[in-house]
């Protein structure tokens, strides 16, 4: 074994962490007879040598000697072997890659075609290994065919052939799965496939295996599916719980191949995770079946419901999980799933019903139906208010702050307990903000904080959270507090300390009259984002345009982009009044920076009542990114009765006319992601002539 492995020039080649000198001894450690030296020599090759999926030269090195493990039968754990195989392997560049590939690419882009060139080339190895003796070679062998073999058709035949006489349960799942994988690589072969699967989703086979066609029919054939697919697969659920496959070789407590192969780590987090469940695969399949549907959205949800009412828990920790997938990347209805991902926080198993509080966090208004049972988890559980993590830095729970984005009264005493801590979590600020009128009785306690505060280099991490609360409150009472923090905010790195300080005094209007004097010496400082933020500040508080004036006009005119957006945000709220500024924004509407010629659009409309200089800037913008759809949207529907005009319509339908959320191409996986699409929805339609103008959330 590994005959030539010494002639080959290991030192003058690199991977992930250096000189690839030390891949002979990994090569060498997966034949060990040790377990723990041939995990050690896995994970190195997956770290170092397939680096998150790299192929360098030392990787294309490897191919030949890879081949020679996984051949011989006396080598353990040939199925890891064979998934590495095919993931070094399984790299499929299209045409339309190849156009995208820069110079600096092109060699990585040649690794990966010699790659497949080499694994595939050597992929008839894989065909015995189907009927192998060890269960595990069996279940990593049909997705290396499907990924890699060059005759797709034999490959489907032996497939299907070797599922008659398998009997291990995964293995059998695996071999529908590279059925499903081949359809999707080759698409003559997609009726074909979706015929074989139709027959085994309907024949009265094990539930498992109908799952399995299921999923496999949806992700390279939806249009095969069972009109009743929802009872179908909640009915072949039902048989799994009752009656669960124990296969022989210990396959329960295996889990399923990926598409692609995991790195060592995430097996072992894989294994943490399926350890105690009767059928562990079954996540997997349901996720592939999801997916497949894609915006299905009603579908999807009744079967999460049905999941959610599941006796097993695990089995509604993988519900929670998908319906976070779901509400986030979709919209539709969802009151009822929402209301039984509520019914999880009393969970006795802690990691559901941390998992369903988490989901909710995220939801904001959506999360009504299940106030209630927020409510009730949150008096429940004291303890849980506020998480404090080793560095000293706090947050609120998951609950409380699901609660408090519902704008809840009932997680008052949350954030009362909150303001107590040494270090204020930041939840409460946004939290206050959310409940508005009923989060007064804090303003006190907000005060004697915010007094209390030191103004150091670290005092936004102590203070930012006070300050957005008294803004949200306009609490004018906490003008003092709020002035001693603008003069103490000195220290180097305070201009976010000292903008939010300015922005609270002017969300304070007349009530703010003690800070003026030193207002007017912000305003002197002209150019800079302070001198905008008072000139802005002071206009609230005296409402003196005039005076206000020659600081704005510096800002738009200002070298430093931060500058001109605040003066350009001060100009929107001047309106009218700061009609002098119209020429410089108009100027701002060909501004290199995005957002800087969105917001001095919706301002010149403010300063000038004409749409139709600002509305093609908007609509441009809400094609170039999406992120701005939602400040974009805001002032359209501002702009309702002056007419915005048929182009901003025709965009504002086509948004309320999909069923995907905005956001969703990035994975839909941010904090707000959820509620920033609602409120797009809602902006929306208050901007179309003949809505009613109501939110929705």
């Amino acid at each position: 074994m590994f005959a030539g492995i010494e002639e080959v020039d290991w030192a003058s080649m690199k991977h992930a962490y250096g000189p690839a000198d030390d891949v002979p001894a990994l090569l060498r450690g997966l034949a060990s007879a040790d377990p723990a030296e041939r995990e050690r020599a896995l994970d190195g090759m997956y770290g170092a040598v397939h680096h998150q999926g790299d192929v360098y030269p030392c990787t294309l090195a490897c191919i030949p000697f890879l081949f020679e493990l996984v051949a011989d039968p006396w080598v353990p754990d040939r199925g890891d072997l064979i998934e590495l195989l095919t993931s070094i392997g399984g790299i499929d560049l299209g045409s339309d890659d190849e156009e995208e590939i820069g110079e600096d690419e092109a060699e990585g882009a040649a690794n990966y075609a010699m790659a497949a060139a080499a694994v595939s080339a050597g992929a008839g190895v894989f065909l015995a290994l189907l009927a192998d003796e060890d269960p595990g070679v069996r279940l990593s062998a049909p997705l290396a065919l499907a990924a890699l073999h060059d005759d797709p058709a034999r490959v489907l035949a032996l497939l299907r052939a070797r599922l008659a006489a398998e009997r291990d349960e995964e293995v059998r799942l695996a071999l529908v799965e590279a059925a499903g994988r081949l359809a999707l690589r080759h698409r003559p072969l997609a009726g074909p496939v979706a015929g074989w699967l139709g027959r085994l989703a309907a024949e009265a086979g094990p539930p498992g295996l109908r799952l399995a066609a299921l999923a496999q029919l949806a992700r390279c054939a939806p249009y095969s599916l069972p009109g009743d697919v929802v009872p179908v697969v909640t009915g072949l659920l039902g048989q799994l719980r009752t009656s669960p496959p124990a296969g022989p070789g210990g396959a329960q407590a295996r889990t399923a191949p990926e598409a692609v192969p995991a790195a060592p780590w995430g097996q072992v987090l894989s294994a943490e995770e399926t350890a105690g469940r009767a059928v562990p695969w079954t996540a997997d399949l349901l996720r592939t079946l999801h997916a497949g549907l894609d915006d299905r959205v009603a579908e999807r949800a009744a079967l999460l419901a049905d999941q959610l009412r599941s006796p097993d828990p695990w089995a509604r920790v993988d519900a929670v999980r998908m319906s976070d997938r779901l509400i986030g990347g979709w919209r539709g209805s969802y009151a009822e799933l929402v209301r039984l991902v509520g019914e999880q926080l009393t969970a006795s198993e802690p990691r559901l019903a941390e998992a369903a509080s988490h989901l909710l966090e995220g939801l904001f208004g959506l999360a009504a139906p299940a106030a209630d049972a927020l409510a009730e988890r949150v008096a429940a559980d004291p303890g849980a208010w506020v998480r404090t993590w080793p560095d000293g830095r706090a947050r609120l729970g998951s609950a409380v702050t699901a609660l408090a984005r519902l704008g809840d009264p009932r997680a008052l005493p949350a954030l009362t307990a909150a303001l107590a801590q040494p270090l204020v979590p930041y939840e409460v600020g946004p939290g206050v903000a959310r409940l508005g009128e009923a989060a007064r009785p804090l303003v006190g306690a907000l005060r004697r904080r915010l007094g209390e505060a030191v103004l150091d280099a670290r005092a936004y991490d102590r203070v930012g959270p006070l300050l957005k609360a008294l803004t949200a409150l306009r609490a004018g009472e906490a003008a003092p507090e709020v002035l001693r923090v603008l003069r103490g905010a000195q220290e180097p790195g305070s201009e976010l300390l000292r903008t939010a300080a300015l922005r609270a005094l002017a969300a304070f209007g007349p009530a703010a009259r003690c800070a003026v004097p030193e207002l007017r010496a912000l305003l002197r400082r002209t150019g800079t984002v302070e001198a905008a933020e008072a000139a802005g500040a002071l206009w609230a508080v005296e409402g003196d345009a005039d005076a206000v004036l020659p600081a704005l006009l510096a800002g738009l005119a200002a070298w430093d982009v931060d500058a001109r957006h605040a003066a350009v945000g001060v100009a929107e709220r001047l309106g009218g009044r700061a009609a002098a500024g119209a020429p410089r924004l108009r100027g701002l509407l060909r501004d290199g920076n995005l957002w800087l010629r969105v917001d001095a659009a919706i301002a010149l409309w403010e300063v000038s009542g004409r749409a139709e200089e600002s509305v093609p800037v908007l609509l441009a913008a809400w094609e170039q990114n999406h992120r701005v759809r939602v400040r974009v949207a805001d002032c359209l529907a501002r702009m309702r009765a002056a007419g915005a005009g048929p182009d901003a319509a025709r965009v504002l339908l086509a948004e309320l006319t999909s069923v995907r959320r905005h956001n969703a191409p990035e994975g839909a996986c941010g904090s707000h992601d959820t509620y920033t699409d609602e409120k797009l929805l809602a902006l929306c339609r208050r901007a179309l002539p003949g809505n009613t103008g109501k939110e929705t959330t």
